[in-house]
């Protein structure tokens, strides 16, 4: 019988110790892999599954779920295939992509097995401190300044209103700049966490309120400053 397994993937790669071992147990039930980067999917099966012969498996590019993709993924389902979902980082369908394949799935009666392994956005929210009980995902802010600087005060507005943590990403290549706005836009009583490469080596997660975060922004010699987020996997989370 067919079945949809949703496969957690490390936050950072060769990072293994946060997946839990019942996962290789659902990966060798699999025939057919769709994945958002078949060569890194490859890389991470691999890593986790020294003795896999990756030929002996099919392998499909979600590509942001295109029709075509569902129609492929419908035909696999109906051969009866057991199919492993792999977004790049994390949770399958959770900020990545997979979401319209598993709506496709329960469309077609097959099973869906969400797999437990590493999220960031949901790790970012326990380490905060912030109110776990209430909390939105907000995504990517908008990349303008003006739309950004509008959204940051909706969020605030709204945590306030509702006791509710807001959580948002950006483009690692512009996560600075995203600090920027926030330092300058946010009241000094709002709380920031930042959580920076979640799992790695180079973890670093604490929140502050914004009049600290501010401070640690003027060059001194008596602290450590903002950290550089430069490219590096962060997940933002405020609480008004």
């Amino acid at each position: 019988m067919s079945t949809l397994y949703l496969i957690p993937c490390w936050l950072e790669e060769q990072v293994t110790a946060p997946l839990p071992a019942y996962i290789l147990d659902a990966v060798k039930q699999c025939n057919v892999f769709f994945v958002e980067n078949e060569r890194s999917a490859r890389r991470y099966l691999k890593t986790i599954w020294k003795e896999m012969v990756i030929d002996d498996y099919e392998w499909y590019p979600i590509h942001k779920a295109e029709e075509e993709v569902k129609v492929l993924f419908r035909k696999k389902l109906k051969e009866g295939k057991v199919i492993g979902l792999i977004s790049e980082a994390g949770c399958p369908g959770v900020a990545d992509p997979g979401q319209i394949l598993t709506e496709t799935a329960h469309q077609a009666g097959v099973p869906v097995k969400p797999l437990v392994g590493p999220s960031s956005i949901l790790l970012a929210l326990m380490a905060s401190g912030m109110n776990g009980q209430q909390f939105r995902f907000a995504g990517y802010l908008p990349v303008d300044n003006a739309g950004r600087t509008k959204a940051l005060k909706d969020l605030e507005a709204e945590s306030q209103r509702l006791h509710s943590t807001q959580i948002f990403i950006e483009t690692p290549y512009r996560n600075n700049q995203l600090l920027e706005t926030i330092l300058q836009t946010c009241r000094p009583s709002t709380r920031l966490c930042i959580a920076a490469n979640l799992t790695s080596p180079a973890e670093y997660i604490r929140t502050l309120p914004i009049s600290e975060w501010r401070r640690l922004a003027q060059p001194q010699s008596s602290h450590p400053g903002l950290p550089n987020l430069h490219k590096q996997p962060t997940i933002f989370a405020l609480l008004a």
